[in-house]
This record gives structure tokens, C-alpha cells and sequence, in this order.
């Protein structure tokens, strides 16, 4: 084999290895964003429910500091994510109670269904690695998960 060969072969190998560091880099990133996406929605959920009843004389004031907290960012209900060895899974941490939400595949961004909370789902619900996916993902998660069953 020649020099010149075995330096492109290993160009490519950079190259290709850099671009799968930067998929998974990215896919870290959407994690944190759906986390972010759901529980702003949640809070935004939260605020419309307490809205309902912000005219009863006999709740008013309780509806009101829960609006209040809500709009500070204030709730009992938070989205994380833990790494395993081939998923990180989407977390609700809600009153002190935890459930995966949801599973992302760490080397392509396949989000997933979860079946427990050991498993995803069989069947790729959407792609982070897809513009469009992603977005529509972003602006219509919600916080019960109604996003991922299968269409």
C-alpha cells in the first residue's frame, strides 16, 4: 500500500468519526431542548387549568399564587435525562416520583416510545437528525406524552 492511500483512508476516517462526534453532540443538545420544550409545557398547561377557576371567590387567591409561581417557572414537575449504554432517557420527575418519558437513541437521534423503564417502544417515532421532525417536535411536545403514539 501506498503513503498517499493509506493517508486518505485515514482522512476518511476522521472525517467520518468527526461527523459521528458531531450527531452525538447534537443529540445531547436536543435532549436538553425536549426537556426544556416539555416542561415549559407542562407549565403552560398548568397555567390554563388554574385559569379555569381563577373566578371562583372561594379559590381565587389559591388559583392565583399558583399562576404566579407557574409564570416564575415555579413547578413540581421537571424533565432530565440519564445515558445508558445505547439511550438516553427522557425523565419526569414529578412530586418526587419518577417515569421515563421518553428514549433517545444516542448515536442517531431516534426518539422512542417508552414500553418501561428499562425499554424503549418498538418503532422510531421521530428523527432529531431531521429539521423538520425536530422542529414540529419542539413546538407540539407535551408533558403527557401524547406526541408519541405511533400515528
Amino acid at each position: 500500500m501506498t503513503s498517499a492511500f493509506l493517508t486518505k483512508d485515514f482522512s476518511d476516517f476522521c472525517a467520518q468519526r468527526d461527523a459521528q462526534n458531531t450527531i452525538q453532540l447534537n443529540v445531547v443538545k436536543y435532549c436538553w431542548q425536549l426537556c426544556e420544550a416539555l416542561r415549559q409545557n407542562f407549565i403552560d398547561y398548568s397555567i390554563k387549568s388554574h385559569q379555569k377557576f381563577i373566578n371562583d371567590v372561594d379559590t381565587h387567591e389559591y388559583h392565583q399564587k399558583q399562576i404566579d409561581k407557574l409564570k416564575q417557572g415555579i413547578c413540581d414537575y421537571d424533565f432530565t435525562f440519564e445515558s445508558g449504554k445505547k439511550y438516553h432517557k427522557i425523565i419526569m420527575n414529578a412530586n418526587g416520583s419518577r417515569s421515563v418519558h421518553a428514549f433517545i437513541d444516542k448515536k442517531t437521534g431516534e426518539v422512542y416510545k417508552s414500553a418501561s423503564w428499562k425499554s424503549p417502544a418498538k418503532g422510531v417515532r421521530y428523527d432529531l437528525r431531521i429539521i423538520e421532525q425536530r422542529e414540529w417536535l419542539f413546538e407540539n411536545a407535551d408533558w403527557s406524552g401524547s406526541y408519541l403514539y405511533a400515528k
